[in-house]
């Protein structure tokens, strides 16, 4: 059970994501409540006053304010990373648990408890750190779509504010989707691997019909996660010859 919970857990969040991305045309008004009050309005006065320091351009402040968050939740993506590492570690006697006790799963679930317990194992401690960063990105997400300043303005080809014509940027949202995904496949269980290639195809459809901002922030956030996993994942199957 806690297995499965950790592995749809992850893709609840992705949809829920995904299901708040629609157009925003609401104004950020403090007296909207919390969350435009403490969480949406100071992201989007740091990205005016990052814009208004880089030659008045919202796409690299856009890009320097991901970088920032990215680097600020970073703690919780080692930590959840470590967790998934010690669960890894024991799914050998985990398995040996399941094939001991399988007439007895009251027996097999203290020892399994047990085990987790001896080896320091929260099953849930990978789980947690993707719930309290995903309101952080959700309300980037919204201080870059609500913020009526950035829709204005234009950054190389495009205009923020609007869809990209030439179907760049959807395809480039897909395509660092889908590198991100493989930079983890080692770490994915089969049932997630199957997905590897729904998520982009998702994306791009997505991409194809918002205002360009938002791509744009798939592309700057999958690219520092790909950079982050080459360093996190890779480097652990570097050093052990292969992902265990």
């Amino acid at each position: 059970m806690t297995r499965r919970l950790a592995t749809y857990l992850p893709l609840l969040f992705m949809f829920l994501l995904l299901a708040g991305c629609t157009p925003a045309t609401t104004p950020i008004n403090p007296e909207n409540g919390v969350w435009d009050k403490y969480f949406v309005g100071p992201l989007a006065n740091v990205l005016d006053w990052f814009a208004d320091v880089l030659w008045g351009s919202y796409g690299l402040a856009i890009l320097v304010v991901t970088i920032i968050i990215r680097f600020i939740i970073l703690p919780l993506t080692l930590k959840q990373y470590k967790s998934s590492k010690k669960m890894q570690d024991i799914q050998p006697e985990l398995a040996k648990l399941k094939t001991k006790y399988k007439d007895d799963p009251k027996k097999q679930q203290e020892e399994t408890m047990k085990l987790f317990q001896s080896n320091g194992v929260n099953p849930l401690a990978g789980c947690l750190p993707l719930i309290v960063q995903m309101p952080i990105l959700i309300a980037l997400y919204n201080s870059i779509m609500r913020n009526h300043n950035i829709a204005e303005h234009s950054f190389l080809w495009m205009q923020l504010g609007t869809k990209d014509p030439y179907y760049i940027l959807p395809l480039l949202a897909a395509l660092t989707t889908f590198i991100q995904q493989k930079t983890m496949s080692s770490q994915m269980n089969p049932q997630m691997k199957n997905l590897m290639f729904i998520f982009p195809v998702m994306i791009f459809v997505m991409a194809m019909n918002f205002a360009s901002a938002l791509p744009l922030y798939w592309i700057f956030s999958n690219t520092f996660t790909i950079v982050q996993n080459y360093f996190i994942y890779g480097g652990s199957q570097k050093k052990g010859g292969q992902s265990k």
